[in-house]
């Protein structure tokens, strides 16, 4: 049977007396090598698009050429790289249990003293963002990949296999994009860019990938039963074995409950969360709560959820939307009532409300934030702290619909200015609606933060197309009137430079000024200044003057005149008619060109001739007339008088640039289209953003989040107003991820050794 030369088969050969593939995982290895190639497909087609219109839009020639490079590069390599991860999954199938993919960087636990080497720098950036978009997919993907890692285990019993070992992870996929990308012959900007790209686009393209992985084993009759994935096998980093555990981690570990085997939802052995809890725990009790107390009344989980939904009820009703009370005091009715036995909370609860707190003080202190939008997802905090105390994966699951909710209620706040009053204000209003309904409707499951999430991005999404329309006209009347000023500076100084010290009719210089600038202008728009057209309008522009004043005057000037000047009238007609000049209007020019001409033949009658004839000058070595420029020397001296004088202006114009520090200027370049800035005006912050940087004018144009514009700066504006102040840049990150790393950075600087 003939198979189909486009078929990349994944069956590999076997090594003799080598373990065997039960037929299972056959059949999955066949099915992944099918689906995976469809989803890299699917991966560089959409990437030429991507990449394309990043380079439209990218602040600098350098960016640009990265994109350009990254996109010629895929263009041509896009066969070899998708065989080569097909090729790298089959391998990770045909030596299962041997197979080990690359690892892009490992914890400092796992590092050898003996070993150490120096790394390139861009050898270290390329393992940076390969171990970024492992991590992605791992975080985006982790229970369909777990469910399917149980059923690959449940196949090879006898085999002990590590997490990154199963053969469709994150890393052995991510290896083998790893690897396929190692082999282009591009520069490190333009790989990372491509890295960049596969982590953007791949991660969502993968889940109905692993669905399919999934039910192929289903369909083989592999654990058809199970729905959610196991809890035995937690993905956590591998720790040597001479290594004890800390004994936080342990008495973490301990103090957790047992969740059923088939509650996914109560994972709580989660490896960030553990983390984060024994640096918690290291740094002492500067947290919203703190250690669970010996005796008391303790709450356990349970209880301390249903105090909370009453707390999310009575916060619903407050309609000081200004003014939100940090979690430790709304915390204080539960926590520490007026009356009663003290109350205290587990351990593990404990160590979710002080994170939770301290997530939200970040977001509360973060200056990236207008006021109003800060007071309006701290509203959120007793809502997240419940979806955080029933599932902790809240912390080490990207993907969560709450996180992702929170950061995109942030990412929207970013450029939001408040309006005037009476003025109506859409994106307010639709936050203020979200934050409403999780208040008022959310209980115990997340599926309320899922629909809110679809409905918000639906809302941004036909926000951001009006918005891009709007940034799209600015740009092109920008950019057009850029090149239209362009244009009639070229045609000014064309018409400067070939007029000067010419004596030119009143009747004739208008029209020079008139239509002639702008025919020139109508080449340079559409021809361009290297164009021949643009040679051929100057040529007659030169031609024209000449025609009126010709200068100097030999014997064969009249002769040269009357030959040059029907082709001037022929091609000034043309001209003009190119630019649909007004008939009547171009034969009165004709006709006053005419004049001119009969002007210019009569000074010719008495105009003296200037006689270039060396041997006259040879036979007067008598006259010994240099006297008079002897004489002449005194008003040379005068000169120099006036030569200072431009020494002396362009004095100025180098003195702003060398106050301002290279390093604005260098970030004044850096800056990309679409960065957010906080402009200071006056007693007013205005939040605007980069819409368009116009290449031929240096223009920097910034808008409002309506994409009006606001502001406009050339390069050195800009870097002085950043310098100054007067412009600060914002941080479009994920407001969740910041805050974690900030919260990880803060208690490892404070934990006590």
């Amino acid at each position: 049977m003939a198979h189909d030369s486009k078929v990349v088969r994944l069956a590999g050969h076997r090594p003799a007396g080598r373990f065997t593939l039960p037929a299972a995982l056959v059949r999955l290895r066949d099915t992944a090598g099918q689906e995976l190639k469809t989803v890299l497909a699917s991966f560089f087609e959409q990437a030429d698009d991507s990449l394309f219109s990043l380079a439209d839009r990218a602040g600098s020639n350098k960016d640009q050429s990265a994109y350009f490079d990254a996109m010629r590069e895929l263009r041509l390599r896009r066969r070899a790289m998708s065989l080569s991860v097909l090729q790298y999954v089959s391998q990770a199938f045909n030596e299962l249990g041997r197979f080990k993919p690359v690892r892009s960087g490992g914890s400092l636990e796992e590092v050898n003293q003996d070993t150490l080497s120096l790394v390139e720098h861009s050898e270290l950036e390329e393992q940076v963002a390969v171990e970024s978009l492992t991590n992605r997919l791992r975080n985006r993907h982790q229970e369909q990949v777990r469910m399917l890692a149980a059923r690959v285990r449940h196949l090879v019993p006898e085999l002990e296999l590590a997490d990154d070992q199963i053969p469709l992870s994150a890393e052995v996929i991510c290896g083998g994009i790893a690897e396929a990308c190692s082999d282009l012959d591009i520069d490190i900007r333009a790989k990372l860019v491509v890295l960049k790209l596969f982590e953007r686009l791949l991660a969502d393209k993968l889940e109905q990938f692993y669905q399919k992985c999934n039910q192929t084993l289903i369909s083989e009759g592999v654990m058809p039963g199970m729905k959610n994935a196991p809890v035995g096998r937690a993905p956590a980093p591998s720790r040597p074995a001479s290594q004890p555990v800390p004994p936080a981690a342990s008495q973490q570990a301990e103090a957790m409950p047992q969740a059923p085997a088939d509650d996914a939802g109560s994972q709580l052995a989660s490896a960030t969360f553990n983390e984060l809890s024994a640096l918690l725990r290291q740094g002492g009790d500067a947290g919203v709560v703190s250690r669970p107390a010996a005796g008391g009344n303790v709450l356990d989980t349970s209880r301390l959820l249903a105090r909370l939904t009453e707390l999310q009820a009575l916060s619903r009703d407050e309609a000081q939307v200004e003014q939100v009370m940090p979690l430790r005091e709304q915390l204080q009715p539960v926590l520490q009532p007026a009356e009663g036995s003290s109350v205290s909370v587990t351990q593990v609860d404990s160590d979710v409300i002080n994170l939770v707190g301290m997530l939200f003080d970040f977001i509360l202190d973060d200056r990236q934030l207008h006021p109003v939008m800060k007071s309006l997802i701290g509203r959120l905090q007793i809502p997240v702290l419940k979806v955080a105390l029933s599932d902790r994966n809240f912390f080490n699951r990207g993907g969560h619909p709450a996180r992702k909710l929170l950061n995109e209620l942030a990412l929207a706040a970013i450029g939001w200015n408040e309006k005037r009053p009476g003025m109506r204000d859409p994106l307010r209003e639709k936050i203020e609606e979200v934050v409403g309904r999780v208040l008022a409707e959310f209980t115990d499951s997340v599926d309320l933060f899922e629909e809110l999430l679809k409905d918000f991005g639906h809302f941004m999404d036909l926000d951001r197309r009006r918005r891009e329309l709007v940034e799209q006209r600015l740009r092109d009347a920008e950019e057009g009137r850029a090149r239209q000023e362009r244009a009639s500076q070229a045609a000014k100084d064309v018409m400067l430079e070939q007029a000067e010290g010419r004596d030119i009719p009143e009747a004739i210089r208008a029209l020079l000024d008139g239509p002639c600038t702008r025919y020139l202008q109508w080449i340079m728009l559409r021809q361009g200044e290297e164009s021949p057209q643009w040679q051929d309008a100057c040529e007659l522009v030169t031609r024209l003057i000449w025609t009126v004043d010709p200068s100097p005057i030999t014997d064969s000037t009249r002769a040269e005149l009357l030959r040059a000047i029907p082709g001037v009238v022929e091609d000034l007609r043309a001209a003009l008619k190119e630019i649909s000049w007004d008939p009547f209007a171009t034969d009165n020019a004709v006709r006053d060109l005419e004049l001119a001409h009969v002007g210019a033949f009569q000074k010719l009658v008495t105009a003296p001739v200037e006689v270039e004839d060396e041997p006259v000058v040879d036979e007067l070595p008598e006259v010994s007339e240099p006297e008079p420029a002897v004489q002449a020397e005194p008003e040379v001296a005068l000169a120099p008088e006036p030569v200072p004088r431009p020494e002396v202006a362009p004095e100025p114009e180098p003195e702003p640039e060398a106050s301002i520090d290279p390093e604005w200027l260098a970030r004044a370049d850096q800056m990309r289209v679409g960065s957010w800035v906080e402009l200071k005006r006056d007693d007013t912050r205005l939040r605007c953003k980069l819409a368009a940087f116009i290449k031929a004018t240096g223009k920097y144009i910034f808008v409002n989040r309506s994409g009006a514009k606001v502001a406009e700066y050339q390069r050195e504006e800009l870097a002085t107003a950043m310098q100054t102040g007067l412009i600060g840049m914002l941080d479009d990150g994920l407001i969740f991820d910041r805050a974690l790393e900030s919260i990880i950075d803060n208690l490892r600087y404070s934990r006590k050794d």
